[in-house]
């Protein structure tokens, strides 16, 4: 049967058997068209396909009925003519990385020479030179020129085409409110990277958990798994944001029977603000002590008398659990409220303004 197919075309086809050494393609033909199965094995021996998978192939010969495809041009099959046709149709070529030489790198595909300038090795990971040389490596011809003695070669439009066709793959699997697993790969003050099949995401570190996380590091560590939602993805800018707080249960649930109004509760203090006190009551759960409850005198700098970590004991006054906010009022001892009632009775005539009973002012709210 005659072959219809020309050297260096691109056919999309159906992966039908697999063999031994062999990856048979669905032609619609009499004839077979088969691969090397070593082209989609790596290292360790691993297979990359299976039956069914649709594929990209270029033809590269024909011997009798069998028509030889392949995923690049490498070796024998890198002849001037078929690396002519390479160029013409965009097939992606196998090189050897020789040596590094003026500009870039010398590479050998096949028996032929070609050069490939130090800009169009690698993507966005940059590597020293010498960790290119002796590589096997697959590119694109960008010039073919006096019948293929001048060959420039391009590896970076190589990978940045892999990555967009994973982009373009993860943006389908990895959608808005998707769970998703990886591996911590980075950790910044901003937050955590975590590797996503390859693909670089951000955990905030705001979105890490309910309770406040003042050092990512303290919290996450390099090569840990973690199971997150996500919750932002700009696919274009390839921005996509993470949340394991979101999977955990919401620390206000049940807060309200937990604090009825009027609880008392030895709290500590987390934050100081202008206008009062933020007190800890539970894991990630905060009330709020106004100033103007406190027993200072107006415009007293809090942060001079309280700090973070003192101990403070507190009545719980309202809970709204909608706005999550809860209303705190510091706790006057037995002993304080009779002093103070002791003293606004000896003292009822006074001018409020000429002495200041803390307690007594606090009562008389």
């Amino acid at each position: 049967m005659k072959n219809q197919f020309e050297p260096g075309q691109m056919v999309e086809t159906t992966i039908v058997a697999i063999s031994s050494d062999t990856v048979f393609i669905d032609l619609g033909l009499k004839s077979e068209g088969f691969v090397d199965k070593s082209e989609f094995t790596d290292d360790e021996g691993n297979v990359s396909i299976k039956e069914g998978d649709r594929i990209k192939v270029y033809f590269a010969s024909a011997t009798r009925d069998e028509l030889h495809f392949t995923t690049k041009l490498a070796g024998q099959n890198a002849g001037k003519d078929m690396l002519e046709s390479a160029f013409q149709n965009g097939v992606p070529v196998e090189g050897h990385v020789t040596q590094e030489i003026k500009g870039g790198f010398e590479v050998m595909v096949g028996s032929t020479r070609a050069f490939c300038p130090y800009s169009q090795m690698g993507y966005r990971e940059r590597k020293e030179p010498a960790e290119y040389v002796g590589k096997h490596l697959t590119f694109k011809i960008q010039e073919y020129k006096n019948e293929g003695k001048n060959i420039v070669l391009s590896n970076r439009v190589i990978l940045a085409a892999e990555a967009e066709e994973k982009k373009a793959a993860l943006a389908q699997k990895l959608q808005l409110g998707s769970i998703v697993k990886g591996t911590v790969s980075r950790i910044e003050s901003y937050g955590a990277f975590v590797n996503i099949e390859g693909f670089e995401a951000l955990l905030p570190v705001s979105e890490i958990s309910h309770v406040h996380v003042n050092d990512v590091h303290d919290v996450l560590k390099i090569g840990q798994e973690v199971e997150a939602k996500i919750i932002r993805a700009d696919w274009t800018k390839e921005k996509v944001s993470l949340s394991t707080k979101e999977l955990e249960a919401d620390p206000w649930d049940g807060i309200k029977a937990k604090f009825p109004v009027g609880t008392k509760i030895a709290g500590k203090i987390s934050r100081v603000a202008d206008f009062g006190l933020f007190i800890n009551l539970a894991p990630a759960v905060d009330g709020l002590v106004h100033i103007s409850k406190l027993p200072v005198e107006r415009n007293t700098n809090l942060k001079k008398v309280y700090k973070p970590g003192d101990s403070l004991a507190v009545t719980v006054d309202r809970v709204d659990t909608d706005e999550k906010r809860i209303s705190l009022s510091p706790v006057v001892s037995s002993e304080e409220e009779v002093n103070a009632a002791e003293y606004q009775k000896a003292h009822a005539s006074d001018d409020d303004g000429e002495t200041y009973n803390p307690f007594a002012a606090l009562l008389k709210k």
